[in-house]
């Protein structure tokens, strides 16, 4: 009996911390998402971002570049001169499908405060520019129109607005009078008018929520509440639906829903550039979308059309040749989960039904070996027909690429299963290599932890404690290799301002070479040496080191 008793008291203690968060959560069903939502959102994997207005003129950045290279009192008159008589929303819509996007974003209004419709609560809009028209209204229709989902970006900060506590440059200049219990006030009443008058929309896509904590749950319940199936990023101020990894492909995720956002633009304008931006290569827009869906998240592409209304011809022609893509290579990214691999930076998974999606981004030889799934391969072919060789034994799957049909941006194998895809556990592509380091963020090793930086993968990284001056983190190759090159990514801009590469010989650690900045594509050669123990040695560094990726390589 006593030990029963125990039993009851610890149950009952248990409820007694439990019951109220479940009836606080049952009292607030705003905080979540509807389920089918968010599963269509997911499938659809590929939307197109926005980012236009008045700045476009200036063919510098929406925003930040007000009191940031343009005058404040310059940025906030430009609208007076905004006249884009060649916008045509259809275009932008047939632009959108021809590049096989199901959705659409538009910058409704962006830090700089000025909207793209026709709003009741300010002045500071499209009405009262020259042009003089409802660019979301005209939007919102061509997308129901053309069949394509619309969603309206909306930031949460306004450094244009007097009750905003931040202004510019960039928000870092506190107002001495402000009144945020006000400004949202102002801020529900305009989100209220995007869902009133051009919903129902697909997302609410906040953005910077600056001194915004504790005020997104407000957007949530007015938002929900005017209409249940509506999905809200990360940046409400409080949670969201979706994380929103910015220029770079998030990591692999099953459990949390996620979109990278990322420009088309060669210099990553999110605005329009002006005429010598120029455009990323078909194969990086391939990719990363590729990336996207292995890692079980959406890609959303930016354009920035011009301040005529039209979005540049390169721009548009890039969109369309992913979309040619698209045409044959759809299959594999539209309806798919990430996995059963995690993604690494030669090869991407994707999975659905009983098939499993193999994107061989790079082969030396033709031939990929992976860790054997626990189902029978029926068949493996290319998505453009030809029969893959499959061989499933000793705990490994190995395939050969016929060399005439392998393709130089995505070899596409489908694998046809004897059983559902989507019961598969997801596992490594590759053993990982052993690694150790000196400090790892907040001691979250699965996280951050020194292998993250080994595997591959581009969205996963070793991080450090803020303020961390020096560091290091060492890999076990497992066996003595001739080392005559090293790949680093560093993560958060450059803060390693000095560096060595260390092989061990026996007990000490020697010097292969020392370096000064690294950033994130530092390439280098050096004189090849045979060791299997390898040690990026951090002298110095801004902040706490934060690495993508090492990769050394054999000469």
């Amino acid at each position: 009996m006593p030990a029963l008793t125990r039993r009851l008291a610890a149950l009952g203690a248990l409820l007694f911390v439990c019951l109220p968060a479940l009836a606080a959560e049952a009292d607030q069903p705003w905080l979540k998402p509807d389920p089918a939502a968010l599963a269509r959102w997911r499938d659809m994997r590929f939307g197109m971002f926005i980012h236009w207005g008045p700045v476009s003129l200036t063919a510098k950045e929406i925003g930040w570049s007000r009191g940031g290279g343009t005058p404040i009192e310059v940025y906030d008159n430009l609208y007076k001169q905004f006249n884009p008589t060649a916008f045509n929303a259809d275009e932008w819509v047939a632009i959108a499908k021809a590049a096989g996007m199901k959705y659409i974003i538009l910058t409704t209004k962006h830090h700089d405060g000025f909207c793209l419709w026709d709003t009741e609560l300010t002045d500071y809009n499209i009405m009262n520019s020259p042009f003089g028209r409802d660019v979301v209204k005209e939007l919102a229709a061509a997308c129901r129109k053309g069949g394509i989902a619309f969603g309206t970006y909306y930031s949460v900060c306004d450094w244009h607005h007097p009750n905003f506590p931040l202004t510019s440059p960039g928000g870092s200049v506190k107002r001495e009078k402000y009144d945020l219990d006000a400004y949202n006030k102002y801020l529900l009443g305009q989100i209220k008018e995007l869902l009133t008058n051009y919903g129902p929309l697909l997302t609410i896509w906040n953005d910077v929520p600056q001194m915004f904590q504790h005020r997104g749950v407000e957007t949530m319940k007015m938002g929900r509440g005017l209409q249940p199936d509506l999905l809200f990023n990360n940046r409400t101020g409080d949670g969201g639906d979706y994380d929103t990894p910015e220029q770079q492909v998030g990591a692999f995720s099953n459990k949390r829903a996620w979109e990278s956002c990322m420009t088309v633009s060669a210099h990553n304008a999110w605005a329009w550039g002006g005429a010598a931006d120029g455009v990323k290569p078909l194969s990086a827009c391939i990719t990363m979308l590729v990336r996207c869906a292995g890692g079980d998240g959406n890609c959303l592409l930016n354009v920035g059309p011009r301040p005529d209304g039209v979005i540049d011809p390169a721009q548009a022609n890039r969109l369309r040749e992913v979309g040619d893509w698209l045409k044959t290579a759809g299959e594999s990214i539209y309806g798919t989960r990430g996995g059963p691999w995690k993604p690494t930076k030669n090869l991407v998974s994707t999975r659905r039904d009983n098939a499993v999606y193999l994107h061989i981004l790079h082969s030396d030889d033709g031939q990929v070996e992976l860790p054997d799934l626990a189902a029978k391969v029926q068949s493996a072919t290319l998505l453009g027909g030809a029969t893959v060789t499959c061989a499933q034994q000793d705990g490994k799957l190995t395939l050969t690429i016929p060399k005439p049909a392998a393709d130089a941006v995505d070899t596409v194998i489908k694998l046809t299963l004897g059983k559902s895809a989507m019961d598969l556990p997801v596992q490594a592509a590759a053993p990982s290599m052993p690694a150790t380091a000196s400090n790892v963020y907040a001691k979250q090793v699965d996280e951050y932890g020194p292998e993250m930086a080994f595997d591959g993968e581009e969205g996963t990284r070793w991080a450090t404690d803020g303020g961390t001056k020096q560091a290091w983190i060492a890999v076990d190759l497992g066996a003595a290799k001739p080392i005559g090159a090293v790949r680093i990514d560093e993560a958060i801009a450059v803060r390693v301002t000095r560096f060595e590469l260390q092989y061990r010989e026996g007990e000490a650690w020697k010097t292969a070479f020392a370096g000064e900045k690294i950033g994130p594509h530092y390439r280098r050669s050096f004189p090849a040496v045979t060791a299997r123990e390898w040690r990026l040695n951090i002298l110095d560094a801004s902040d706490g080191p934060t690495i993508n990726e090492i990769e050394l390589l054999e000469k």
